[in-house]
């Protein structure tokens, strides 16, 4: 067991420790084996980047709950949001009877995000509700049905969404058919683009490549829109070139087809803006979002052209908890924090400290490669030799579990799942950053010495 004395990460006992042991077995009788777990620990209490989990062991939380905690765990100001509006009412169903904190979220999303035309929100529960939702909603405003997704893109694990995401395992396998009308497109993926091709070639490539599509597979005219996200989350945190995402904005001015960015990983101040497609000057019709919109509180937004937006008759969206008031004052008070804070600048300063490091790692370790990252959203590939790039799925599994051992919280991500992706909270302090990313190190150099 580890036992450098840690400022942050302290270990009082064996990762799992006994009472995460005796959880665990629990958990195995009681809950199906489907829902995927990345520690073995179970958390006792969180604090901004900090958990500390029932046996008493802290760690620094490098993964974010996927994303969903850019303002942090447990921030002071959203839990007291949250105990004022549950002394008032916890949830009337806007159906039913209508709130204040639903009118007051939308109007302040539909004030952030990209693009000054007349724009209308509504809110659900998840992120994959929201793309299903968005689907409908273009669906209806155009009166048309194929949707176009991408290679390694991922919107969910309902059957639209999961329709529209591309990776096989653990996501699709075995739960065919999947909707009709959705295809796929190739994305730029540069660092494992053909030797010596060009950014630049590859966009031209696949942009191109489009003209073919609507020759060979669906005609320009029966497509409703494009989805995709600005930065691919759980597809390895692949960063497309300003080019492309301006080409894939002109494409559907050409065609009439609405774009539809999913921003549900890449929103709220995790790349260093508000919102992804900002650093891309690219302004979607309908814009999908969840995760850190209420620091951990389930919902999910979509928010669009007023006129798209209002496609759909009465009833034909919606759900009974849909935009709960706790999800809503929950967004106001992250909002708050997001502009009070200045988060988005910090995601450029906690960014600007991982790549230093991931660039140093690259070049020192020989299963290092592909270091990569836009703002607070960050990843290198773990590979066999940086030759042929080969993925590197067993030591990937081997670095989570040492990491973890020692104290920090990673996550994995890609086709191949060999990215290592951080998704730090955006209230890490440097110190707390800096001793996540020594241990990450450690494992490294002891990775590299086996």
């Amino acid at each position: 067991m580890e036992t450098k004395i840690r400022k942050y990460v302290s270990q009082k006992t064996e990762i799992p420790g006994p009472r995460s042991k005796a959880l665990l077995e629990r958990k195995v009788r009681n809950v199906p084996r489907g829902p995927f777990n990345n520690t073995t620990s179970f958390i006792n209490v969180g604090e901004g980047a900090l958990v500390t989990d029932v046996d008493g062991n802290t760690y620094i939380d490098l993964a974010g709950a996927i994303g969903t905690l850019n303002a942090g765990h447990r921030p002071q100001k959203v839990v007291e949001a949250l105990k004022a509006q549950l002394d008032q009412y916890i949830h009337p169903c806007f159906n039913v009877m209508m709130y204040e904190p639903y009118i007051a979220l939308a109007e302040k999303l539909n004030e952030l995000t990209p693009g000054d035309h007349a724009k209308k929100t509504f809110f659900l529960n998840s992120g994959a509700e929201a793309v299903e939702n968005a689907v409908k909603i273009a669906r209806k405003y155009t009166g048309r049905k194929a949707i176009i997704s991408f290679e390694r893109g991922f919107h969910g694990r309902t059957y639209m969404a999961m329709s529209l995401t591309s990776k096989v395992k653990p996501y699709k396998y075995g739960f065919g058919p999947f909707a009709p009308d959705t295809y796929k497109m190739p994305y730029p993926y540069y660092y494992r683009a053909p030797e010596g091709m060009s950014e630049e070639q590859v966009d031209e490539q696949i942009l191109q490549s489009f003209e073919d599509f609507f020759l060979g597979e669906v005609p320009a005219d029966e497509v409703a829109a494009i989805i995709l996200e600005p930065v691919q989350g759980e597809g390895g945190f692949v960063i497309p070139s300003k080019r492309f995402m301006q080409g894939i904005r002109r494409i559907c001015d050409k065609y009439g087809i609405l774009l539809i960015a999913d921003e549900v990983q890449t929103g709220f101040g995790r790349t260093g803006k508000m919102f992804a497609l900002e650093h891309y000057d690219v302004i979607p019709d309908l814009m999908t979002m969840s995760k850190s919109i209420a620091a951990g509180i389930p919902i999910s937004a979509v928010t669009g052209r007023a006129e798209i937006m209002d496609a759909p008759n009465p009833g034909e969206i919606g759900g009974t908890y849909a935009g709960s008031p706790l999800g809503c004052v929950a967004g106001l008070t992250v909002i708050e924090m997001m502009e009070q804070d200045q988060l988005p600048e910090r995601a450029d300063v906690i960014g600007g400290q991982i790549m230093e490091r991931f660039r140093a790692f690259e070049a020192r370790f020989p299963f290092v490669g592909g270091a990569r990252g836009l703002g607070a959203m960050c990843a290198f590939e773990m590979v066999k030799d940086k030759t042929s790039k080969a993925p590197d799925k067993e030591m990937t599994g081997q670095f989570i579990q040492e990491c973890t051992r020692r104290g920090v919280i990673v996550m994995s991500a890609g086709l191949y799942s060999n990215v290592i992706r951080l998704l730090a909270p955006l209230v890490i302090t440097d110190d707390q950053l800096a001793e996540g990313l020594d241990i990450i190190e450690e494992v490294l150099v002891e990775l590299s010495d086996n």
